[in-house]
């Protein structure tokens, strides 16, 4: 399979970065793998600073990992004119599975990415590549750099090495900096087709062809999304539980009751994450700072710091879980009263919600379309209230409150 293969619905992205590749791979057998120079880059379809946006789900972090590992190709095929990216050779396979010597790819669990670990990233970007092709940068949240890690990033961007590319995804321009993306090549993705997504669970993860059609269609594209929702029978019930939410607004007890249940949701979210990585974690830390096997084992004097600084990294996981797990109920919800409007307005839009058609007819039937756009606007105000870091429950316990309201 080509590189490409996973890219769902974004064929006049592939076919961008395919030139480009092919553009890189002529700069590279031009130099005859020696630093070629900057010039040839510009006039080129490859260029050394790329922009991957578009919305949750469309894909970014997938095309930018297989453009990464068609830069990497090493298939003889290219010789006799074939597409870089061949999805086959060493260079494509370990570029896509993580284990590429040239490839980078940087994805946080914690709200933010700093100083620190840009700068580290940066002095990678200037080493050679040790593979004598490019030194690939992959940012999948690009959108979480600080202020300062953004000024960092910039000067990288700015003097690039030769042979180094940087590959950054956001969902918008908006999500870095203007100096950045003033320097960067914008690639713009959409939110793939709903069969294109059922398609690739079905051939790509082996799920039952009518479990992939539901959860396509329920996440309307988001393909994450939508593999987790058909793979893990707990998010079928997280979900199916936020879109009884709607029914339970009727008294002031029934809005704080339902705001404490996603509270506690999104708590157990992040205690499951804890349990299943914490703990390994801090074992391996405690091993390596040369502590006995066990918990009971004492660590050496002066090690203190580097467990602190794993706690302390641990707890910033488990925040940005529980407002993860937040965000998707509330995307849930306004997928839910988007429906609602869709019936109201006698719309002829798929519904994405079907399996919970009579909660839909039922509150289309006892509002109006312009209290649906109202409860629509209240989630959207809890979810940038939660950016905004207000404490989680007395966001969405305003949030239930506006519900009923409408």
């Amino acid at each position: 399979m080509a590189v490409w293969d996973d890219l769902v619905g974004q064929d006049r992205v592939a076919a961008q970065l395919t030139a480009a590749a092919r553009d890189a791979e002529a700069l590279v057998t031009a130099a005859g793998l020696a630093a070629p120079a900057e010039k040839p880059m510009a006039s080129s379809k490859m260029t050394h600073a790329w922009l991957f946006t578009g919305p949750p789900g469309s894909g970014r972090a997938t095309a930018a990992r297989a453009f990464a590992a068609a830069l990497q190709c090493v298939s003889p095929d290219r010789a006799l004119g074939g597409a870089p990216g061949c999805g086959f050779c060493d260079g494509c396979h370990t570029a896509l599975v993580g284990t590429h010597a040239d490839v980078e790819v940087v994805r946080t669990d914690m709200l933010t990415i700093g100083v620190k670990e840009t700068r580290e990233l940066v002095r990678r970007a200037q080493l050679s590549p040790a593979g004598g092709r490019w030194q690939v940068i992959v940012m999948e949240d690009a959108d979480r750099l600080t202020e300062g890690a953004g000024n960092v990033l910039l000067k990288a961007v700015e003097e690039p090495a030769p042979r180094t590319v940087w590959l950054l995804c956001t969902p918008s321009l908006e999500d870095v900096l203007p100096t950045i993306r003033s320097r960067c090549r914008l690639l713009t993705l959409r939110t793939p087709p709903v069969e294109a997504v059922a398609d690739l669970l079905v051939r790509r993860d082996g799920i039952d062809p009518g479990l992939a059609a539901s959860a396509a269609r329920a996440t309307q594209g988001h393909i994450d999304r939508a593999r987790r929702l058909a793979t893990d029978e707990r998010a079928r019930a997280r979900r199916a539980a936020v879109l009884k939410l709607p029914l339970r607004v009727d008294d002031v007890g029934g809005c704080l009751k339902a705001a404490q249940e996603l509270i506690d949701a999104a708590a157990e979210d992040a205690k499951q994450v804890a349990e299943e990585v914490d703990v390994k974690e801090t074992e391996e830390l405690r091993a390596a700072l040369g502590a006995a096997a066990g918990t009971g084992g004492r660590l050496p004097r002066g090690t203190a710091g580097a467990m602190k600084d794993l706690q302390d990294r641990q707890k910033r996981r488990a925040t940005r879980t529980q407002r993860d797990t937040l965000d998707l109920a509330l995307t849930d919800l306004i997928a839910f009263y988007r429906d609602v409007l869709a019936l109201q307005l006698g719309s002829q839009v798929a519904l994405a919600n079907t399996d919970v058609r009579d909660a839909l007819e039922r509150i289309a039937s006892g509002s109006k379309p312009e209290r649906t756009l109202r409860r629509i606007e209240a989630i959207t105000a809890c979810r940038q209230a939660l950016d905004s870091n207000v404490a989680p429950l007395l966001a969405v316990e305003a949030m239930t409150m506006a519900l009923r309201a409408g």
